[in-house]
């Protein structure tokens, strides 16, 4: 099944949560926290200005970006994957390497 966003809407995948900390500790489950980053699986036509005009989506399908921790709170599950539908606005940035 696939989603198609409307408008400024992006849907993002988040990246998988780190079971060891930069020291080699393992976390428990509970412990983990929620990674900021994922990538971008579809991306809407665009945000309408009030003039009428569409201002076309900064972002493209593929794109690693960061988002703020409470960002992305529309969770859907699609194929057994929860994936988040967030406005392009709650997204900090690319990340590029």
């Amino acid at each position: 099944m696939k989603i198609r966003p409307l408008h400024d809407r992006v849907v993002v995948r988040r990246s998988e949560e780190e079971t060891k900390t930069a020291g080699g500790i393992v976390l428990p489950g509970s412990a983990a926290e929620k990674p900021n980053t994922g990538v971008v699986l579809a991306v809407g036509t665009g945000r309408i200005l009030d003039s009428g005009d569409v201002r076309a989506p900064a972002l493209k399908e593929g794109d690693k970006v960061v988002f703020g921790p409470y960002s992305g709170s529309n969770t859907i599950k699609i194929d057994g994957e929860d994936l988040l539908i967030m406005s392009e606005s709650e997204i900090y940035g690319v990340l590029e390497s």
